[in-house]
């Protein structure tokens, strides 16, 4: 779609994006959802960008910033990583990120990850990392967390905006409102921090089975249900000391 079309659907969908302070006064940990090389670095992957994006590249940028705050700070961080069995695919989607290979792995510049103290790591083999999290005996990987450092806000950042964010976004919102991520109370999704892919409606024509998928209108899409669940979006992230 034209960008007329993209001010036409901001215009009909507003998201009110405000800029959101963190202090060490509210318990706060960092969300990251799949900042993979088969979801980012260009070629890695049939989900993986044909060419430089910027979107993507600015997300994770934003993201690499914002984990380095957090760790320096000693503040919790929690990191999705799309992993999936060679033998078990996800419609409608291609394979990409099959365990063993890189397509899986963290991004150059967020391997440092895998050695930080303060993060934990979560493959997950679907696309909502908070169903992803159960273990076979019942118990849920990222509960466990929320509950061992008494989160009370999250910030999301990660790809897709509209698919993998979204989807952990809304069953988080879910669990909250049912009280099973005690103490949890506040969902922040950071716009810059989130990105999508791009499939213009002419190569989706042309592919059996695909949906046209413009980025900028499908990232715009996705902050607004997650706005619409409850989330809040945040236009950029500031830290202050705390009172």
């Amino acid at each position: 779609m034209s960008g007329s079309g993209l001010d036409v659907v901001q215009d009909e969908l507003p998201v009110n994006e405000v800029p959101v302070t963190l202090t060490g006064d509210v318990r706060t940990g960092l969300v990251l959802v799949d900042i993979v090389n088969g979801f980012c670095t260009v070629g890695a992957g049939l989900m993986a960008p044909t060419a430089p994006d910027k979107q993507i590249s600015r997300m994770v940028d934003e993201s690499v910033q914002l984990a380095k705050i957090f760790c320096d700070k000693k503040w919790p961080v929690f990191a999705f990583l799309d992993t999936h069995h060679p033998d078990i695919p996800e419609p409608p989607y291609p394979p990409h990120c099959i365990e063993g290979t890189d397509e899986a792995n963290f991004v150059p510049a967020l391997v440092w990850l895998e050695n930080e103290p303060h993060a934990t790591l979560r493959r997950k083999d679907c696309i909502d990392g908070y169903i992803g999290s159960f273990e076979k005996d019942g118990s849920n990987v990222f509960a466990d967390w929320v509950e061992k450092y008494q989160i009370e806000t999250i910030l999301v950042v990660g790809i897709c905006t509209d698919i993998c964010v979204l989807d952990f976004v809304c069953s988080a919102l879910s669990a909250r409102n049912r009280g099973h991520l005690k103490p949890l109370k506040d969902v922040i999704v950071y716009s810059d921090g989130c990105a999508t892919f791009d499939l213009p409606k002419e190569v989706a024509n042309a592919t059996p089975g695909a949906l046209a998928h413009p980025q900028d209108i499908m990232h715009h899409v996705g902050l607004y249900m997650a706005l619409g669940r409850g989330a809040q979006v945040a236009s950029e992230v500031l830290f202050a000391a705390s009172k």
